[in-house]
């Protein structure tokens, strides 16, 4: 099996600022922020 990552977890100040900067800066897929029900704030996952 080659090594590879499959999750990383990056905490910011700004979601929406970041989620803009992943999606359309990088060209990440994502359903944007899918989770604002957690302890520490709302969560996007990109694929």
């Amino acid at each position: 099996m080659n090594p590879h990552l499959s999750v990383i977890t990056l905490a910011v100040d700004d979601l929406e600022r970041a989620l803009a900067f992943y999606r359309d800066g990088l060209g990440f897929e994502t359903q944007g922020i899918v989770g604002a029900e957690f302890e520490h704030g709302a969560v996007a996952f990109f694929d």
